[in-house]
Order: structure tokens, then sequence, then C-alpha cells
């Protein structure tokens, strides 16, 4: 008898087991495809070990399903592909790519000779001069012992930091790098990517490919009421389509990043929502398909596609001096202009200090005159927390009005998922980066480091 009962759970597990394996839930196979793409991204973008990746990027925030995850890489020529699963083969996430473009998701493995077909968006593949950071990357920080002990203080860094650069009057003053890390590893903004192409976008309008007040002309909007919104509206998270920002399930923003090969089509197809007053651009929704519908409207305005693709080096990496910027693409060659930008620490700080120098690089323009302003100039909807162009006015992780931490007026944040920070602070003519893998559970927050930075410094 216990034989018998014995078999029928095992047949029963077997087939179990079988369903996922072959219809597994979307659950599964997001936590599939963000443990596929974040190990490729590492791979061939950072140099890290793949097992390292799994371990500490992927599985430490805690997901029970990321635990039972496992992965194999495979070298193309010259793509690396790598696959994971629950137990290796429940999920089948997939994702490919290499140093030129980053990586891709894909979830369905006949994909993969469509996708790496389409055009490799190189990096801006220039020789910084032997001079001083920002022109350079010659750095020489003066002493600081009160700075130094500020960035010693573990609750002031916090948990899981992985870079921190500090710069002020155009110099880094102090860096401090996390074990495994330094000042050439690429790093994952997450979020701070959306402020990244708002910057993009200023330069498609000191250009001419773009304006601010283009209505946003797809297809299947044209009969609708989405045919109102205006590329303003999305730029300041305003346009009144649906969106859930969630990351604790299968959401709008992980199906999306996970599940959708075309990111910029499943976004495009959020229906306004009827809850929200008249008319459009009265209401405040942070969502990252918003960002990436601003990825192809952009790149559709520029109209040929390798142009477009080289657009974000040709435009902002390369005059500034980002030479390890790789924006990464969906499967359609479209942008993830809302999450997907890695970036040395210090070339993280460069684009800080382009915005601090309002679009200005070397004498040279590379935004309309007042866009940075305009940028940084509060979205009505917003209550005032964010700007009309894809920046934060209020610091990632504040509490209530009344217990905020005090910083200069005119303070503005690019903030990212998992604890990423871009502070700039015109008011002191300083930068500060801080990069790592912070779970926003952990409650870290960076204005008390500009903080205690500001103070060190005076």
């Amino acid at each position: 008898m216990l034989r018998k009962i014995g078999l029928t759970i095992f047949a029963l597990l077997v087939i179990a087991f079988a369903g996922l394996a072959i219809a597994p839930p979307d659950q599964l196979r997001v936590a599939a495809n963000y443990a596929a793409k974040m190990i490729c991204s590492n791979v061939v973008l950072a140099d890290r070990d793949p097992a390292e990746v799994l371990k500490v990027d992927v599985q430490a925030p805690g997901h029970p399903l990321l635990w039972l995850m496992r992965f194999a890489v495979d070298e193309r020529g010259d793509y690396t592909v790598v696959r994971t699963g629950l137990f290796g083969f429940i999920g089948k996430g997939i994702s490919f790519g290499n140093r030129s473009r980053g990586c891709t998701s894909v979830s369905d493995p006949r994909l993969l000779s469509i996708a790496s077909a389409a055009p490799a968006y190189a990096p801006a593949q220039i020789q910084l001069p032997d001079a001083p950071w920002p022109q350079g990357n010659n750095v020489v920080p003066p002493i600081n012992l009160e700075l130094e002990a500020v960035l010693n203080d573990p609750q002031l860094s916090g948990e899981g930091m992985r870079a921190i650069v500090i710069a002020k009057d155009g110099r880094i003053i102090a860096e401090r790098y996390a074990e495994g890390f330094d000042q050439d590893t690429p790093l994952l903004g997450w979020s701070m990517t959306k402020t990244v192409t708002g910057a993009l976008v200023g330069a498609a309008v000191h250009q001419g490919y773009l304006a601010l007040d283009d209505q946003v002309a797809l297809d299947e909007w044209a009969d609708d009421e989405r045919s109102a919104i205006r590329l303003y509206d999305l730029m300041g998270m305003s346009s009144d389509l649906t969106w859930n920002e969630g990351y604790g399930s299968v959401s709008d923003v992980t199906r999306m990043l996970y599940l959708e090969q075309s990111m910029a089509n499943f976004a495009a197809s959020k229906p306004i929502d009827k809850q929200t007053p008249e008319p459009t651009g009265d209401s405040f929704l942070y969502s990252s398909g918003t960002s990436v519908l601003i990825s192809r409207i952009l790149q559709d305005a520029i109209g040929d596609e390798a142009l477009a693709g080289a657009f974000p080096a040709r435009s902002l990496f390369a005059p500034i001096g980002m030479s390890s910027a790789v924006l990464e693409t969906d499967a359609t060659g479209t942008f993830v202009g809302s999450s997907y930008l890695y970036a040395t620490p210090r070339d993280w700080a460069r684009f800080g200090q382009f915005l601090l120098q309002r679009g200005v690089w070397n004498g040279r323009s590379l935004l309309p005159p007042g866009y940075v302003d305009w940028m940084t100039d509060p979205h009505p909807a917003s209550n005032g927390t964010y700007g009309r162009g894809q920046v934060w006015l209020r610091p990632p992780q504040e509490p209530a009005v009344a217990s905020q931490t005090e910083l200069p007026t005119g303070t503005f944040w690019a903030s990212g998922h998992d604890g990423q920070s871009l502070a700039v602070i015109p008011e002191e003519n300083m930068v500060i980066v801080r990069l790592g893998l912070t779970p926003s559970k952990l409650g870290y927050r960076p204005a008390l480091l500009a903080q205690a930075v500001i103070r060190a410094v005076q």
C-alpha cells in the first residue's frame, strides 16, 4: 500500500513538473528572464562571474523562486547566450548579447536569430585624453578626513553600496568602491536611465528631430482619446495611460521588461485611465512604459534605423566622454529608456556634471538653451515631486515632508531601483553618485549621504 501511495505521489510530481515545463506560469517566466538578463548583462558588460551574479544580484534579495534558478552560458561567436530556469529547465529564460549592445531578453529561442540580426548599437568608442576628470579619467582626490569619515559610515553609504563618486567644482573629490567593484566596472542605473532618456529627448529637440509639444503619432491611437497625448505629457508622467509599476509579481512593468518582445507596443496598448481628471496632463503616474514609449518616439522621429541606433552615443555619450555607456534594447531594437543603461560610476558622474552645467560641455551646447531648467521645473500634476523632463525633485526614499532631509534649493535627482541615485546640487556645484544593491525595504536614504557630504566639504 505504501509503495503504491509513493508511486502515485511520484507520478503526480512528474506530471506537475512536466506541466510547469511545458506551460510555465508568467511569474516563473518573469523570474527566469530576469535571472537570464541580469547574468547576461553583467557577464558581457562588466566581466563578472555568472555564478556570483546569480548568487549576489539575482538571489540575494530573497524571492523564493529565484533561489531555485539555474543557468547555462553559451558562447556563440560574437554573442553570449544565457539560459535560465527553475531547476534549470522550467521557465526557459533567455538573454543574449555582446559588449557592443549589451543584452536583450528573448522569450522564444526561435527569435534569437531574428533579434541578433538587428544592428549592434556600439557604445561611444573614444579615447579619453590624459587629463583630469571629466575631460580625462585622471583623479587625485584632495585629502579630507571629514569626508573620508562620511564614506566610512555604513549608515550613510548604505547596505549593498558598490560605488560612490563625489564631484565638486568639476573635479572628483572622493570615491569609494566595494570589494569586487572599481572605477572601471559598468553598473546598472535602473530608472536613472529615465533621466538620460530625458536628456536624449533634449538632444533630439536641439537637432530638430522633435518638439516637446508634438502630438504622439501612433497609428493605434489615431481614433481614440489617446490621440490628445503629447510628448511633454509623456515626459512629465502625466499621459493618463494606465500602468502598474509594482515589482512584487507579474505587473505591467515586469511583464514589459521580461515577457514582451516589443516593449513599446505593450506600453502603447495601455488605455486611458477613466478615473483620472480631464484633460490629459492633470494626473501624475510614474510609469516605465512611458519612458520606453519616449525611446520609440525618438527613434521613429530620426527615421533611419542605423542613425537612430547610434543617436545616444553620437549625441550624448561620446561628446561628454561616457565611453563605457551602453543603452540596451528590446528584441525589436527599441532602447529600454526606462531601465537599462550600464555605465561606470565615473561616467554616471559625468552625466550628472553635464546636467549641472545645463547641457553645455567644453563650451558646446548639446541641449536647447534652458532645457535643463525645463526638465527640473516641477510638473503641476506631481505635487512638486517630479520635474517636467524625467527627473525627481524629491530625494529617493524620503519620508513625510515634516521629516525630510534639508538640502539646498534646486537639488534634483535621478533615481533607480535597488538604491541607485544621482544627486545634482547646483547651489554647491556638486554631483553625488551612489550605486549598489540596496532593496527599498532597507529604507536607505541617499539624501542623508548628500547632507553629510555637503557639511564635510564646507
